[in-house]
């Protein structure tokens, strides 16, 4: 795969300054499994959810992923089971994770409407990087002379989350520890350890504005040692409890317009278009993100209310 010197550097600045090290993507405020594993259980009903995200289209090497997961309550809701498959590919390099999520739910009042949950996740990823592929202006550079072959590495991450039906708040740090000894994807890197921990706080409220209006403000931080905080800000609107419509704004890199429309009651289907403030913008036409929904359980549970998160 043949690659300018620009699509390079664009990457090696998205991974190092940025510190996407974690997977990225936009509609996370109504997938929290893939942030924060105390999310597992959270609803009545289980769910599975596909996403498709190309990330800088126009670009050659550019990011593209591919999640799946399934959760779910057990053990009548005090307990929650979920499962994630993650595939992240930027440039020459893969990198596959598989993460078993387990959650337990503590009730905070006596109707059982305000809940408390504590969430690990175990599991592990799988990198490669066919550097060898990569087009470089010194053809004897030894950094890009050989491939990194396929690197098995465990993770682990845990997470808590407060929520009630139309109100949630996490805290979550999705690899608390990673044992990644062997990895090199940095090509600066001289400490023992590739990867660092990435820190995610949450929040969203749903309000009413109308007989058919809902109104959902909600906004996500992500910390990383020695990288500029970054936000996310987030307002989105439920018109008749079927369509949502949204805009956020995520700090040093893009604005994104959201749109999801609830399929009868089981099916979901939602789009996101990230629109780059950064100098990329120059060069891609934006990131795309297409995302679908199914939820099983109950019949009567499922056609109650809409799911807010």
């Amino acid at each position: 795969m043949k690659k300018s010197l620009f699509i390079a550097a664009a990457l090696i600045w998205a991974a190092q300054a940025q510190g996407q090290q974690e997977m990225l993507i936009s509609q996370y405020m109504f997938n929290g499994l893939f942030i924060n594993p105390a999310y597992a259980g959270s609803h009545k009903f289980a769910e599975a959810t596909a996403l498709h995200r190309t990330q800088w289209t126009g670009l050659d090497g550019a990011p593209s992923t591919q999640t799946f997961g399934i959760e779910g309550p057990i053990s009548n809701e005090q307990m929650g089971l979920g499962l994630t498959v993650i595939n992240d590919r930027i440039g020459d390099t893969r990198q596959t994770e598989v993460f078993a999520n387990w959650s337990y739910h503590l009730f905070l009042d006596p109707q059982g409407k305000t809940k408390l949950s504590f969430g690990l996740r175990a599991g592990f990823a799988d990198y490669t990087a066919s550097l060898s592929e990569t087009n470089v202006f010194d053809a004897g550079d030894p950094v890009f002379s050989q491939n990194l072959g396929n690197q098995f590495v465990p993770k682990f991450g845990a997470g808590v989350y407060l929520y009630a039906e139309r109100f949630y708040a996490g805290l979550s740090v999705p690899t608390i520890f990673a044992a990644d000894n062997n990895v090199r994807f940095n090509i600066n890197e001289m400490s023992d350890r590739y990867f660092q921990p990435h820190t995610y706080l949450t929040a969203g409220y749903v309000f009413d504005a109308g007989k058919n209006l809902k109104v959902k403000p909600s906004f996500l931080i992500r910390y990383l040692n020695n990288v500029p905080l970054q936000a996310d800000l987030n307002c989105n609107l439920l018109i008749k409890d079927t369509f949502w419509v949204g805009v956020s704004y995520r700090t040093g890199d893009a604005v994104i317009a959201l749109l999801e429309y609830n399929i009868l009651t089981d099916f979901r289907i939602g789009y996101a278009y990230d629109l780059t403030t950064t100098e990329i913008s120059s060069y891609s036409g934006g990131s795309h993100e297409v995302m679908l929904s199914y939820k099983f359980g109950k019949d009567p549970v499922k056609t109650k209310s809409p799911r807010y998160f």
